[in-house]
């Protein structure tokens, strides 16, 4: 019996579960079947219409999802859905070696992907198991819900696109990470000529019926099921729309896949929305979280639990809570100096750039307290030709399903008034989709003689952005001492640093029209 692989290899007719033109609706599509005759392609509808017959080495394929593939030749064109995945895969395989058989040189397609691939770039980074609950979690609709409820996020988005019209109206759009379509259907609402709606989980079935209930703007816009790795469009995109933010906006690691669909399909002078990024830092002092913490771990000081003595799990388990990052809503009165930003520009970084983020820090505190760790909160700008738009989810503005993110040293530190703190925030990628934090804060002398003074007190700690703790009360009323009551609230303070982003030294400010300027700026001298 011959090998069931060579069987394939010889299939010669495929039956196709509909073909039409990508642009129609799928009513004016019809079941067909594909053809290989010597080194010709061939297919036909169920009325016997020949929709093609042409050579092989004309044939531009495009993968636009598990059972969908996309022909064009000389100009024409035409979308095909297969019956099931199994049978999409064999086609592909076997057109692959019928143009081998021909010697024709077929096998790299446009946009820099073959017919055939070997393990994608996501797989290669992220492992299965990981990526398979990831899928999962933005599968369902009760998370999109979720996302689409944030009306600080979706409303911002809309306002972005809508108010910048004329960098949608009359282009094609790459949806980057699409969910449940909504922003497909807003770049369409804008007047795009055509959205290519790239989704990789089961959400895109939902996207489908979304966008098929909503069909003057649907018509223009075309679903495709995969990563955006692997995936094949038919046209370049003129702009890309995305929402990639995880915690602290790195976390996910979507922005990889953001940047390597800039990457792949972008055209040389296209937009992105979002535009740039930037994590924003500052040391808080907050007595009560870091009580919290450590109290979570008394439970392994006893001595006694029905007869076993806990305690030899006590420190790891001290150590433990403090590796997670918190993620809540906090008073912006907890921080005790002004916060820096780190930038990070989606147009021109490199995926590889994003693997391994290395941040300098550098505050000068405005009370004198005990700095119990770093909070972290990111903002996006969407920069569009009318109107720049920033979406912020910064402590003391509306809350968003982001919220903010405090590193707590297991160890505090004491600083003065008008103390320098410096150290280091280092995120290095891991391939759960997340990152490893490793955190440095140190206090150094104050006061007469501190030219010749060293470091005074030094804490780190090693967190797991992929393990928060959830903390999701409301931020608390916290009295204030002594030294905050005669301080208003923090205002911008001009401290200088080396950012790992930017060409040159950048005066660090809190968001504000003048740093929307100074970004600006940053962008066009960059």
């Amino acid at each position: 019996m011959e090998d069931s692989g060579l069987q394939k290899q010889k299939q010669r007719e495929f039956d196709l579960a509909w073909v039409g033109e990508l642009s129609s609706a799928r009513s004016a599509a019809s079941p067909g079947v594909a053809r290989f005759s010597v080194d010709r392609l061939q297919i036909q509808l169920e009325s016997k219409q020949t929709v093609y017959n042409v050579d092989l080495p004309a044939v531009q394929l495009f993968r636009l999802g598990p059972v969908q593939s996309f022909c064009m030749v000389e100009g024409s064109d035409a979308g095909k859905q297969f019956r099931n995945e199994e049978e999409s895969e064999t086609f592909h395989c076997v057109l692959q070696q019928w143009k081998k058989e021909f010697n024709v040189q077929g096998g790299n397609l446009p946009n820099g992907t073959n017919v055939i691939t070997s393990k994608s770039k996501f797989d290669e980074k992220i492992e299965p198991s990981s990526a398979k609950m990831y899928f999962h979690y933005y599968g369902q609709l009760l998370h999109q819900q979720n996302m689409l409820q944030d009306y600080v996020r979706t409303g911002t988005y809309y306002a972005a696109v809508i108010e910048n019209r004329a960098d949608f109206f009359g282009r094609v759009v790459v949806d980057v990470g699409a969910g449940s379509g909504i922003l497909s259907l807003f770049a369409a609402q804008a007047g795009a000529k055509h959205v290519y709606a790239v989704e990789a989980s089961e959400m895109a079935e939902y996207a489908r019926k979304l966008i098929a209930g909503n069909p003057i703007l649907g018509q223009r816009i075309t679903v495709i099921k995969g990563k955006v790795e692997d995936v094949e469009l038919p046209e370049k995109a003129d702009i890309l729309i995305s929402e990639p933010m995880g915690t602290l906006l790195v976390n996910e690691r979507m922005l990889e896949s953001y940047v390597i669909a800039r990457d792949r399909f972008l055209t040389p002078n296209g937009k992105m929305f979002p535009t740039v990024g930037r994590i924003h830092m500052a040391p808080f002092s907050d007595e009560y979280l870091f009580v919290e913490i450590a109290n979570k771990a008394l439970f392994w000081q006893q001595q006694n639990y029905y007869g076993v003595n806990l305690t030899p799990l006590h420190g790891t388990a001290f150590q433990g809570y403090f590796s997670q990052p918190v993620v809540d809503a906090f008073d912006p009165r907890l921080l005790i100096a002004p916060p820096m930003f780190h930038v990070i520009d989606f147009t021109k970084i490199k995926e590889e750039e994003l693997y391994e983020i290395d941040i300098p820090l550098r505050f000068i505190s405005n009370v004198g307290a005990r700095v119990h760790g770093l909070a972290c909160w990111f903002d996006v700008l969407f920069n569009g030709s009318t109107v720049r738009r920033w979406l912020t989810t910064a402590p003391g503005s509306p809350i968003t399903h982001w919220y903010q993110l405090r590193c707590v040293l297991s160890q505090p530190i004491y600083v003065m008034a008008g103390q320098e703190i410096t150290g280091r925030l280092h995120l290095i990628a891991h391939n759960a989709q997340s990152y490893t934090i490793y955190l440095t804060l140190s206090a150094k002398m104050w006061g007469p003689g501190a030219e010749q003074g060293g470091i005074l007190q030094t804490s780190s700690c090693k967190l797991d952005l992929k393990e928060p703790y959830y903390r999701m009360s409301q931020p608390q009323a916290y009295p204030l001492s002594q030294d905050q009551q005669s301080q208003p609230l923090l205002q911008t303070q001009d401290v200088h640093i080396q950012s790992q982003d930017l060409d040159e030294t950048e005066i660090i400010q809190q968001p504000s029209p003048k740093s929307c300027a100074q970004v600006d700026s940053l962008m066009h001298n960059a």
